[in-house]
């Protein structure tokens, strides 16, 4: 039997990071956006920009141009990261130039790709935390998986996108050698934006029952992923839409919840 606990562990410790450091910068995160919370129209904007740019990505023939675009990305992200814990632009604008140099150099390996991918997961993850509500990160969970689906099964522009990311080395996913090892599957795939809704969802989870079940739902994300990756792993090959773990996780955490709460007040 294929068994691996490598990418659920990987998981859990990204989103545990996620809920720990957002409970620390969500003021200066408030504060950056002023505020400000996405309208249900704002996440069905989002989510169909999220679906046309993989569109896109699967369209575009120069690679070269991938790689500029999310460099530039990085870039952003790197710079705003940065001076959101040390406001000083001269070390916000060292962070993104050391990235670059890195990936342009020889010294680019799978470390650095990791490292960076699971960096820019946890801020952007802490970013849009602060402008979802319990309601628009309903919607934007549920909007994101049909998007997920049909990229995946449907079109395959996901398939064929992620694979150009991959050509390229570019931090937009994180792989990790299985574990434990000695069977044919040596090397899983997990994209950013299926860390992005983890992240999401046990931000909004704790901000709404408090950090103890922030904490459960985290492991009731990982533990979920971990059965149905390995189910996957021994009877299916080829992509598959992560979010849709990632969502039954999440379902688990709060149907739990409600069963335990539900024979309390029986009890009671």
């Amino acid at each position: 039997m294929i068994f691996s606990i490598s990418l659920s562990l990987t998981l859990f410790l990204i989103t545990l990071a996620v809920s720990f450091l957002y409970t620390r910068y969500e003021s200066k995160v408030q504060s950056l956006f002023g505020g400000r919370k996405f309208r249900l129209r704002d996440v069905v904007l989002l989510v169909v920009t999220m679906g046309i740019m993989v569109t896109i990505l699967a369209f575009i023939p120069k690679l070269d141009i991938i790689r500029v675009f999310f460099l530039c990305a990085y870039s952003l992200i790197l710079f705003l990261s940065t001076y959101l814990t040390v406001p000083k632009w001269y070390f916000a604008v060292l962070s993104p130039a050391v990235f670059v140099y890195l990936y342009s150099s020889p010294h680019w390996n799978i470390y650095l790709l990791n490292f960076f991918a699971i960096l820019f997961a946890i801020f952007v993850s802490i970013y849009l935390g602060v402008l979802f509500t319990w309601k628009t990160t309903a919607v934007f969970a549920a909007l994101l998986t049909i998007m997920d689906i049909i990229q995946v099964f449907g079109t395959k522009f996901m398939v064929v996108s992620s694979q150009k990311v991959l050509t390229l080395a570019l931090p937009a996913m994180i792989i990790i050698p299985t574990f434990p090892s000695g069977f044919p599957v040596s090397w899983i795939i997990l994209g950013l934006g299926d860390i992005l809704l983890a992240g999401i969802l046990v931000i909004q989870t704790t901000k709404k029952y408090g950090k103890k079940f922030g904490l459960m739902t985290s492991i009731a994300i990982a533990a979920v992923f971990l059965l149905l990756e390995t189910i996957l792993l021994n009877f299916f090959s080829g992509y598959f839409p992560a979010t849709v773990m990632v969502i039954c996780g999440w379902l688990t955490a709060l149907g739990t919840r409600h069963l335990y709460k539900s024979r309390v007040l029986g009890a009671s």
